[in-house]
């Protein structure tokens, strides 16, 4: 991974900024020129902030464990029909816990088809739907991607992840227990998932994501476990909130707050990228998924 330990973090702020449209790249880019004026690299700079998806392939496609392939599912209440990267242990039997897995604002890039395979590796049904789908599906680049999803409707996409659960809650070989888990944008979509049907998810793990709205919170049954990093000011900002509407309902949850970890800490293919943290979420993801989830264990 690029070393990020000397880039300064209002540089990591101006990319969270600019990936979630509070600034356009014109103006991120002239940011970082005037770092470059000031000595740093504008390679270290962009090898840092922006995606490098060679450095985010944990577990092959070709990997003799798991089998990966496309599927479609209809969604009659969204665009009609949506596409998702299925991927199954190759042991799979029946009675097997299922996982939806669920990109950021940008489509199904490599990263996130690479956590439906780390899931598939460690015993789970995976299955990780592109709401770019629609026009195409994921174009290759994050810039794109982020492009056309602002392009579609909010409640269209919201209800392809609902026909998406729904598919894969159905799948021949579920046990019937649905998680989520998901990034960002995929974190807000989980919240939104057990809020909108509190019989749809039966375990969430919301990767740094602004909870659903106010009047949706009071359907939630599903127990969550909340992934945050100390230095993601922006969705930090709602979790008060949410705690307070999680526990007036008497939802269980808990949160884990990763200190010094960045948004999207998780995500393996740049400079916000922080091991430890993210090793220790992902540990922790899947001990609640197999706690949930399997049915010998609930």
């Amino acid at each position: 991974m690029p070393n990020n330990t000397n880039i300064p973090e209002k540089a990591f702020d101006w990319y969270d900024e600019y990936a979630h449209d509070g600034m356009d790249r014109r103006t991120f880019m002239k940011k970082l020129t005037g770092l470059v004026a000031l000595g740093y690299s504008m390679s270290v700079l962009t090898s840092a902030l922006l995606p490098n998806y060679a450095l985010a392939e944990q577990v092959s496609f070709n990997d003799s464990d798991i089998k990966a392939s496309y599927e479609n599912f209809p969604s009659p209440q969204g665009h009609g029909e949506g596409r998702g990267y299925l991927v199954t242990p190759n042991n799979s039997t029946n009675n097997m816990p299922v996982v939806l897995v669920i990109h950021e604002n940008r489509g199904l890039n490599p990263y996130v088809k690479d956590v439906a395979r780390r899931l598939a590796k460690a015993g789970f049904i995976a299955f990780a739907p592109d709401a770019l789908f629609p026009l195409g599906g994921y174009p290759g680049n994050d810039d794109e991607g982020r492009a056309m999803q602002k392009t579609l409707d909010k409640d269209k996409i919201q209800n392809d992840f609902v026909a998406a659960a729904n598919f894969l809650k159905s799948h021949p070989r579920s046990n019937g227990k649905l998680g989520a888990i998901g990034f960002c944008f995929g974190g807000y979509i989980v919240n939104y998932l057990a809020a909108i049907d509190s019989n749809l998810i039966d375990a969430g793990v919301p990767f740094y994501g602004t909870p659903a709205t106010k009047a949706l919170r009071k359907n939630i049954k599903a127990p969550l476990m909340i992934q945050l990093g100390e230095l993601d000011e922006r969705v930090n900002a709602s979790w008060a909130e949410y705690e307070a509407d999680l526990k007036a309902n008497n939802v269980e949850y808990v949160m884990h707050m990763y200190t010094n970890a960045k948004h999207g800490f998780h995500n393996d293919s740049t400079g916000r990228y922080d091991k430890e943290n993210a090793e220790l979420a992902w540990s922790r993801s899947l001990a609640f998924f197999n706690k949930k989830l399997v049915l010998n264990n609930t």
